[in-house]
């Protein structure tokens, strides 16, 4: 499976950009399966479901029309026909995405549409389980990680680029209580494939892990 790349890691290790960046170099898709579960706890939160009740959110995410427009960039994700881009990206979404990929209902249901998705298509796959659990076969897997001081500054800096009034002690505390959640769950933890390529980004910016993705998957090779 040579036509898919993982790259999986904790919030704030840059993964995403360095995702997106990756994409448009070697001319794959981006399948940013992070947004996918924001958008199964968007939903969730309008129909007012229990997060905790499984059959109902499983019923929900087969209901679900979720599709990326890649058209445009960055990529834009469809709940039918609307833009939930933005809508998906607050930190309650950020919190609320973790309790409902713990549910084994949901976690069902997208890795079959992540997998659908894939299919047929050269696409790099960034989340928390790509490389241990939805693609296990990956041609190249990476997991990136980064000190908790560095990937807190990002997130807070992230906050403020999209106009939130937020304290950095606020995010840290966040990104600490997500680590947990995303670590102790007993579906899919978050955690490196066993034979993934460990990425520390603490002292790189996104070019220097991309350029140090490309030479590895070229040694790989």
């Amino acid at each position: 499976m040579n036509n898919i790349i993982t790259i999986d890691g904790p919030g704030g290790s840059g993964k995403s950009t360095i995702s997106r960046m990756l994409a448009e170099r070697i001319n794959f898709l981006y399948l940013d399966t992070g947004a996918m579960y924001r958008a199964v706890a968007l939903a969730a939160t309008r129909e007012k479901i229990d997060l905790t009740d499984g059959k109902k959110l499983g019923g929900l995410c087969k209901s679900l029309d979720l599709h990326f427009n890649t058209d445009v960039e960055p990529p834009r994700l469809l709940l039918g026909d609307e833009d939930i881009s933005m809508a998906i990206r607050g930190p309650e979404m950020d919190m609320l995405s973790s309790e409902v990929s713990a549910v084994r209902e949901v976690r069902e249901a997208m890795v079959s549409l992540q997998r659908k998705m894939a299919k047929g298509a050269k696409i790099i796959a960034e989340g928390r389980d790509m490389g241990s659990v939805v693609f296990p076969e990956a041609g190249h897997k990476f997991f990136l990680t980064a000190s908790h001081e560095v990937r807190a500054e990002r997130r807070y800096r992230e906050r403020l680029e999209r106009g939130e009034s937020v304290s950095r002690g606020i995010v840290e505390a966040e990104l600490r209580k997500r680590d947990h959640q995303d670590e102790s769950r007993s579906i899919s933890p978050l955690r490196p494939a066993e034979d993934a390529i460990l990425i520390d980004s603490t002292d790189l910016n996104p070019e220097a892990v991309v350029e140090k993705i490309l030479d590895l998957m070229i040694v790989d090779c």
